[in-house]
């Protein structure tokens, strides 16, 4: 698969489609080549503005970090709201919530490598306006996600649907297992993506309690 925004000469962009060209490309590198490794100037050049340009947008590497992760989180909460409200019940919707995570493009994994490596970020206070309210996005979005998983499976609990815990233990716990994946995953490695899920989704089935061969029913269905 071509690297995003890495050869081709843009054609001339309205200043929101230059923005969301800068975003893409970030992502790619920083989730390629990890973020304290990619050169900001880099970023430019492969967008095809100089580097000063680059700050019309945003105001350093560490501000489009903090945009990048807020906005992934933002679709991340969207499709959760989605899934939930379209799946006919508890364990549907908790499978279709699993596998949603690992049905992903390339950009969307480097995306997600870069939200779990730099997620300590999101806890530094920036003294930079621009920086610390992009920060603190990110920051209440990250708490909105594990705040919906905990309400969704305490809800779940209530129906007898799952056995009783503590929900935000028990969000951080699959989430912290979905997460890991990421560490080391990487597009176009030697494990595809969907083995990746055949594996995993079982396993964050039995963390909550229920039976793995849900994962391959909620499949043949």
């Amino acid at each position: 698969m071509a690297r995003t925004g890495a050869q081709a000469q843009p054609r001339r962009r309205s200043s929101r489609g230059k923005r969301e060209d800068i975003l893409a490309v970030a992502t790619t590198l920083f989730g390629r080549d990890g973020y304290e490794d990619s050169k900001w100037a880099d970023v430019a050049a492969a967008v095809g503005i100089g580097s000063t340009a680059l700050y019309h947008y945003f105001e350093s590497k560490l501000h489009c970090l903090y945009v990048i992760m807020a906005e992934a989180l933002a679709t991340y909460l969207q499709n959760f709201e989605r899934i939930t409200k379209e799946s006919a019940d508890y364990p549907t919707a908790i499978v279709a919530l699993l596998r949603h995570e690992y049905d992903l493009n390339e950009q969307e994994v480097l995306r997600n490598r870069l939200l779990v490596a730099e997620q300590a970020l999101v806890g530094v206070h920036r003294t930079s306006p621009r920086e610390e309210e992009a920060r603190q996005l990110a920051r209440s979005r990250t708490r909105e996600l594990e705040f919906a998983w905990a309400t969704f499976l305490a809800r779940a609990m209530e129906q007898g649907v799952i056995p009783e815990a503590e929900p935000r233990l028990l969000t951080r716990a699959v989430l912290g297992l979905h997460n890991s994946v990421w560490h080391w995953y990487r597009p176009g490695g030697t494990i595809p993506l969907d083995q990746v899920s055949d594996f995993y989704v079982p396993r964050c089935l039995a963390v909550l309690g229920l039976p793995p061969e849900l994962a391959e029913k909620a499949s043949d269905d």
